[in-house]
């Protein structure tokens, strides 16, 4: 059976997913795969499209969308959408819980890692635009059958954290509702105001200065050295850092 496709789909174990205009719900099974099921059908379902899949244990979506930039540049939509993931974290997170982004694409909570994002495209040469780009996300809201969390230190769910109301359902509105805010600053103050909010969640380090280039590429500067480092996004993205093959999942 095909998939959903309509605004505030609603699943019979679970509240409706509710997402602002011009947002289109595509709602799939738990065997489903969002980020391969929006990469295989983007051309189809058109921006803005969000791909989600009806599981407890992880919130797990994927937005499509339509840049108006050459691909070169218009990678930098990752970056919209890793801000508006954390915020849509930070948002049921209680209060002063450590939220952090491993650059480009990790996301720890308390130093446990939670999951990340990706990113896919149309192939297209660097100079002209894509057809389209896909943003996916996977959050590990609960932890199944990996043991007492003191025992996995270096991951984390969200309900052992301690979040708030924060199921899949709920990080997908958010995470629409965030990156709308995302793209809308970006378009009335430029890429600049997408880097801030997305930097503020690297880890700080004295002394150090961070910029994000129009490819999207880390630029790190210390203080006083004449050195520059660069951080290539692309090959990154190529194989998220957070994401296990063989588990399908955060690692």
């Amino acid at each position: 059976m095909p998939p959903e496709r309509h605004v505030g789909a609603r699943r019979a174990h679970a509240p409706a997913i509710e997402l602002p205009p011009p947002f289109q719900l595509v709602m799939l099974r738990e065997v489903g795969d969002a980020f391969d099921h929006a990469v295989e059908n983007a051309a189809d379902l058109g921006a803005g499209s969000l791909v989600c899949v009806g599981r407890f244990d992880l919130a797990e979506f994927a937005l499509v969308l339509e840049p108006d930039e050459p691909l070169r540049t218009a990678r930098r939509a990752f970056y919209a959408g890793m801000a508006a993931l954390a915020d849509a974290l930070a948002a049921h997170a209680p209060p002063e819980k450590p939220l952090a982004i491993d650059w480009p694409d990790a996301i720890r909570v308390d130093g446990g890692l939670v999951g990340g994002g990706r990113l896919a495209w149309a192939e297209t040469p660097e100079g002209q635009r894509p057809d389209w780009l896909v943003f996916g996300a996977m959050i590990r809201t609960v932890a199944i059958g990996e043991g007492e969390p003191g025992l996995r230190p270096l991951a984390a769910a969200l309900e052992d954290e301690g979040f708030d109301e924060a199921g899949s359902e709920r990080l997908a509105e958010s995470f629409a509702r965030h990156f709308m805010l995302a793209v809308d600053a970006w378009q009335e103050q430029g890429f600049n105001a997408v880097s801030k909010a997305y930097l503020q969640y690297l880890a700080r380090e004295s002394g150090v200065r961070r910029e994000i280039t129009e490819e999207g590429d880390l630029l790190i500067r210390r203080v006083g050295k004449a050195e520059l480092k660069r951080r290539a996004l692309l090959p990154v993205l190529s194989s998220p850092t957070w994401f296990d093959p063989q588990k399908r999942g955060p690692r």
